[in-house]
């Protein structure tokens, strides 16, 4: 009689792990992991009160406007910033026009968070016949994500890193695509990284997942010191199947090179609402550290209206506390009315900035914008403490 109820007790948990649960304006996504150090039995769930307090922290009311405009008939996206030395830098993607349409990597670098000077391509697409010759779009890693913190970006083998999307087929996105790793000694050299001859994630690989059986989109790695993972590094990125919709994945790594799947699904996944024809979009994590708490930006699109920026919160960076309150961002302004979507957030001297891709216009015009906790547009608002 003991062995039988311990049989269903297991098969219980087994069930509960892989479910999705609902409660007080929030779920939680939890993806199976026989391997992690903490089960959900053991993780203290996060409160909505603590939810609510994340949102209250990183909303960003005022918006700026643009400080990141393409060249002529190109595309910005992705804003990635980091403070190194006395200066502020922004790495983000450019969709090429020219021959065909296709991602670089770029930089620019900042006194105030809020004027920026491009300084060039860091990431051009790679040589002819290479697997990464059409598309080379990155974001950094190793960010330090202490929210409040230095902002830095920490090194590991004395070098700087980014992971990119790359792909050897001309056009937005077009699929495959895999995530590479480029590195330099110095981040803000506007000269181009030192990338790896391989992919480092692939959709064809053996662990893949159905769920990125396609391709791969944007990635971030984190610095785990405490290895709740078992390893050192986690990196969070975006998939989807050949059909169906774009969720965040989670893989952990000793070495930034060789990397392992956790779990056999998304760690945060949203779903389209009844009768859509068409798959949702859950994308670009972000990660910092706040009091107790994992806080994971990322953008969603399609399972409420338009494309837009909200978070999770996790105790373990495997079981995620999924927002359902007001966006982050809402779309305004005229540079912004399609989209507002994909954010970076730092927040320094007591100011949360909130940068995104803004796409706005009858020309879908993407550009890259910011948003602040103050109001940035008056000197009174600026100096104050």
């Amino acid at each position: 009689m003991l062995s039988s109820l311990q049989r269903f007790v297991a098969r219980f948990r087994r069930t509960l792990l892989g479910c999705l649960l609902v409660f007080g304006g929030a779920s939680v996504v939890t993806a199976q992991n026989p391997d992690a150090k903490l089960t959900a039995p053991d993780v203290a769930a996060i409160s909505p009160a603590e939810m609510q307090a994340v949102y209250e922290e990183a909303k960003t009311p005022y918006k700026y406007g643009v400080v990141i405009e393409p060249k002529a008939e190109a595309k910005v996206d992705c804003p990635n910033v980091f403070r190194f030395e006395d200066k502020w830098y922004m790495i983000y993607v450019e969709l090429q026009p020219n021959p065909e349409q296709g991602y670089t990597t770029e930089l620019a670098v900042s006194d105030d968070l809020l004027h920026w000077k491009k300084l060039g391509t860091i990431l051009p697409r790679g040589p002819e016949g290479a697997w990464d010759s059409a598309n080379s779009g990155g974001g950094v890693a190793l960010f330090d994500p202490t929210w409040g913190g230095g902002n830095g970006l920490q090194t590991y083998e004395g070098r700087y890193w980014l992971t990119y999307l790359g792909g050897n087929e001309y056009g937005y996105e077009k699929t495959p695509l895999s995530i590479g790793l480029a590195w330099t000694e110095d981040p803000a050299n506007p000269s181009p990284w030192r990338r790896l001859e391989k992919p480092i994630l692939r959709s064809s690989d053996a662990d893949a997942r159905p769920g990125e059986k396609d391709t791969l989109y944007k990635s971030t790695i984190l610095h785990d010191e405490t290895q709740t993972l078992g390893a050192p590094f986690v990196m969070y990125y975006n998939a989807k199947p050949p059909r169906g919709s774009e969720q965040i994945f989670a893989a952990t790594s000793h070495d930034l090179r060789a990397w392992k799947r956790v779990g056999d699904g998304p760690v945060v996944e949203n779903h389209p609402q009844p009768g859509a024809t068409h798959g949702v979009i859950s994308g670009d994590p972000q990660i910092v550290r706040m009091n107790d708490m994992w806080v994971m930006y990322y953008f969603g699109a399609f399972w409420k209206e338009g494309a837009f920026d909200t978070f999770a919160a996790s105790r373990d960076l495997l079981h995620w506390t999924q927002w359902d309150g007001p966006n982050l961002i809402d779309r305004s302004e005229p540079y912004d009315d399609m989209f507002a979507h994909k954010p970076w957030l730092v927040k320094h001297d007591g100011i949360v900035y909130h940068f995104y891709c803004a796409v706005g216009g009858k020309r879908h015009h993407r550009t890259i914008a910011v948003a602040t906790s103050r109001d940035m547009k008056t000197p009174e608002a600026v100096h104050a403490p």
